[in-house]
């Protein structure tokens, strides 16, 4: 496992989120290692919910002008 993950990409995250469900579905971890396993997929959650919620607002601002026509801005968000 990393450990920082607010420096991981999205699928790493996810893969290594979809990792612990998978341990944690087979019941066979010790009561103390399944809590652990537990925060961390937690976290990888939050990280990979606010790398999504960065990743929708950078897509496209619609707006419209004074003559009331449509136009598109790319906003630039940091992830």
């Amino acid at each position: 496992m990393k450990n920082d993950i607010s420096k991981m990409e999205f699928e790493d995250a996810i893969k290594e989120l979809e990792n612990i469900v998978k341990i944690l579905e087979e019941g066979k971890s010790p009561l103390k290692e399944s809590v652990a396993l537990y925060e961390r997929g937690t976290m990888l959650k939050k990280h990979c919910d606010k790398i999504l919620e960065s990743t929708q607002m950078k897509i496209n601002q619609i707006s419209s002008d004074k003559n009331g026509n449509f136009c598109v801005e790319e906003m630039d968000i940091p992830i």
